[in-house]
């Protein structure tokens, strides 16, 4: 298995899609040259286009190639491009997938607020223009945590796919400062999450901070399990996945 970061501005996505960089098409490359072989991977989490990943995990079968991991780390990293770094590569037991051998993904969301827009993390946070009220917020995103329907926290057509129960272990809001400037983290820790729902729940309680809703509002808003009752979608570019968390037996 491969741990993986990138900076998702240049990609269409984690998923392979014909004509159409992907992180999963530029690892899959990689690797088909670096083994000699064709090689599909599976991923942890499948991020949509513009959303950045630091802990990333992706599986692939055996191949029958076994080379040293730091070697095969170096070639890979020799063969993508600057916004696509191989962490780490590390050998997991028979049968390791990273997306259903996973026992829970931690998500951050990074805010700029205030009048004046951030430079250096311009490409990384989502600037909103006005204070936001952190207490209001961690007020609001109380009433996430635990196991709930989020189905007013996907994308609508994703509602039809499958289950959208889902449990939430932490959401939390802290103050930061990166190169200088003053941002807003947002930590969400759940055992799964469904297609945009971090960055509802986070367009949720931007509503919440800047005083446009209430938290009987989101509250109203998750038991609803309507899209439209909840809030916007936040910008992709304050998203990354931050870690992927498994059961130590997979590792050899």
């Amino acid at each position: 298995m491969l741990r993986v970061s990138y900076d998702g501005a240049r990609f269409s996505g984690f998923a392979r899609q014909p004509g159409l960089r992907t992180v999963q098409g530029e690892l899959e490359g990689a690797l088909a040259t670096a083994l000699r072989c064709p090689v599909e991977i599976e991923g942890a989490g499948r991020t949509d286009a513009g959303v950045h990943a630091l802990g990333q995990v992706v599986s692939f079968p055996e191949t029958g190639v076994e080379p040293e991991p730091a070697s095969l780390a170096r070639s890979l990293n020799a063969l993508t491009g600057d916004d696509l770094v191989v962490r780490s590569v590390e050998w997991a037991n028979a049968g390791f997938s990273a997306r259903r051998s996973a026992l829970g993904r931690e998500y951050r969301y990074f805010l700029a607020p205030g009048a004046v827009p951030p430079l250096f993390a311009r490409g990384t946070a989502w600037w909103v223009k006005r204070p936001l009220d952190l207490e209001r917020m961690r007020e609001a995103a109380g009433l996430l945590l635990g196991e709930h329907d989020f189905a007013a926290f996907c994308a609508a057509e994703s509602v039809s796919k499958g289950p959208t129960r889902r449990r939430i272990d932490a959401l939390e809001i802290a103050t930061a400062r990166e190169m200088g400037e003053h941002l807003i983290g947002i930590r969400v820790v759940g055992n799964a999450f469904l297609h945009s729902m971090v960055r509802i729940i986070v367009g949720s309680l931007v509503e919440v901070g800047v005083g446009r809703r209430d938290a009987e509002w989101l509250r109203c808003a998750l038991e609803s399990r309507r899209r439209e009752r909840a809030g916007p979608t936040a910008p992709a570019h304050g998203l990354v996945l931050w870690h992927v968390f498994y059961p130590e037996e997979c590792w050899l």
